[in-house]
């Protein structure tokens, strides 16, 4: 159902579909109530006002039901965050370094690439470095971004699933040729990665 070059992607995907149906539901029910009480309780029909009771019930249900949709929301969302933050004792390393206006990738053996490699069905640990000013690394098929900051080391974690290319992007306004810094992710079999890094 979903597209996404990840499990990550999915869960995004997933949940954003919910935020998105759940808020389509609830503004039919709403409008529809509104159209009915304008009509019903206009004044043609009711020229003089009447009080209206309280009932417990009814107010009990209109906060309980947003309420656990919004705590259903934030906990799935912090799920699939929480992945991107939680490091495996078998991921690969890789140091990304944003400058104006290139991304440079440097791997544990010291091979520098412009051009993000990366073995699909690993875990790996982009340490996110900038030698200027504030970059964004987004990866928009795996629905992930996050921050180089300058003055400290930011990382993420992705799982790559699906070999292909893949789209990098900044996401910060980083100065004149933001938007030429661009390049791309291949994600290929463990055994063309480790061919790639030998040479």
């Amino acid at each position: 159902m979903f597209s996404g070059a990840t499990r990550h992607a999915a869960e995004v995907d997933g949940i954003m579909f919910f935020i998105v149906l759940s808020s389509a539901i609830l503004l039919v029910l709403i409008t529809i109530a509104m159209i009915y009480f304008t009509i019903r309780y206009n004044k043609k029909r009711n020229p003089v006002a009447t009080n209206i009771e309280g009932n417990t019930i009814l107010e009990v249900v209109w906060i309980a039901i947003p309420t656990i949709l919004v705590l259903f929301m934030f906990y799935y969302g912090y799920v699939s965050f929480a992945d991107t933050r939680s490091i495996p004792k078998d991921a690969m390393n890789v140091k990304v370094l944003g400058k104006m206006w290139v991304w440079s990738f440097t791997y544990a053996n010291g091979k520098t690439s412009d051009t993000l490699y990366l073995p699909s069905g690993k875990a790996i640990k982009l340490d996110l470095l900038t030698s200027d000013v504030n970059h964004g690394f987004f990866v928009p098929a795996f629905r992930i971004k996050e921050d180089c900051i300058s003055g400290k080391q930011n990382y993420m974690v992705i799982y790559p699933d699906k070999t292909g290319e893949y789209d990098i992007f900044c996401s910060e306004y980083c100065g004149m040729n933001h938007s030429s810094m661009y390049t791309k992710m291949k994600v290929v079999s463990e055994s063309e990665f480790n061919s790639w890094l030998k040479k």
